[in-house]
């Protein structure tokens, strides 16, 4: 039976339940395909990924361009896909708030909204403003009577504040403030990991694994529900494009496209 937009909905709530599970980040439709077929449950949108796709830097993407993107990646695949949905391309609660709305209709299972401003003088929201951006999310997601799962961020670590009780505290604020699952990538330690888990128990925390370096069985060991790897594939594919390229402009050789993957086993996969 073909799988239905609701139906990829209450499936990603329902792997927030229990266990561990693991979204890979694909960065255009080909990459979502390929790891569709690969027995992943759901994937989830990489803002950075899907910038360096068209020639722009992490956080240079207009809204027009993540929802386009966003359509794309879930038309393609019968997964819940996850979005990255950096900051909500707004300041303001209210207008979080709209263009959350207008993402829920791209076809997502679920969305993320991080507290940083891209202010390096100022790097994260006041913490009641950035309550008040969880709150609009929340409320234009349950206006739609949508089911979409909201994730809560706190950047903290990521743009050198990497104070815990801090980062703690605003993920339990965010809790509060109507967020499914709780997110603060860049913590790394296992000290930090099960800081966070049992501080936001019962609701759910997804980990960057990039920054922690642990593997599945150890994040699930600590807590962790959800696992995600950020714009780490896209990294990993443009460091095969670079080497192989950089080859041909220095020196003339092409020894680098032997490491290349099989054309007839990618259009096998996409056949």
């Amino acid at each position: 039976m073909p799988v239905t937009l609701a139906d990829k909905r209450a499936t990603f709530r329902k792997l927030h339940e229990s266990g561990c599970f693991v979204l890979p980040n694909p960065f255009d439709v080909g990459s979502a395909k390929a790891l569709a077929q690969m027995g992943f449950k759901a994937l989830a949108s990489t803002s950075a990924g899907f910038a360096w796709t068209i020639g722009k830097a992490d956080n240079g993407v207009t809204l027009d361009d993540v929802c386009t993107h966003l359509t794309a990646l879930c038309a393609a695949v019968d997964l819940p896909v996850n979005a990255d949905f950096e900051g909500g391309f707004a300041h303001e609660a209210a207008q979080v708030g709209a263009n959350v709305a207008r993402a829920v209709k791209t076809g997502v299972a679920g969305l993320s909204i991080e507290d940083s401003t891209g202010d390096a003088a100022k790097p994260l929201y006041d913490r009641a403003h950035a309550i008040e951006r969880i709150k609009a999310a929340r409320a234009a997601i349950d206006a739609e009577r949508s089911g979409v799962l909201l994730t809560g961020r706190c950047e903290g670590f990521l743009v050198g504040q990497d104070d815990l009780p801090m980062v703690i505290d605003r993920l339990h604020a965010y809790s509060d403030a109507g967020a499914d699952c709780l997110y603060a990538p860049g913590i790394k330690t296992r000290e930090q990991i099960e800081a966070v888990v049992k501080a936001v128990a019962p609701k759910p925390v997804n980990l960057l694994i990039g920054a922690s370096g642990l593997s599945v069985k150890e994040a699930a060991d600590l807590g962790v529900r959800r696992i995600s790897v950020g714009g780490s594939l896209a990294r990993t594919a443009w460091a095969g494009f670079m080497r192989a390229a950089r080859e041909i402009a220095d020196q003339g050789t092409f020894t680098e496209l032997a490491k290349g993957h099989p054309g007839a086993e990618l259009n096998k996969m996409f056949g």
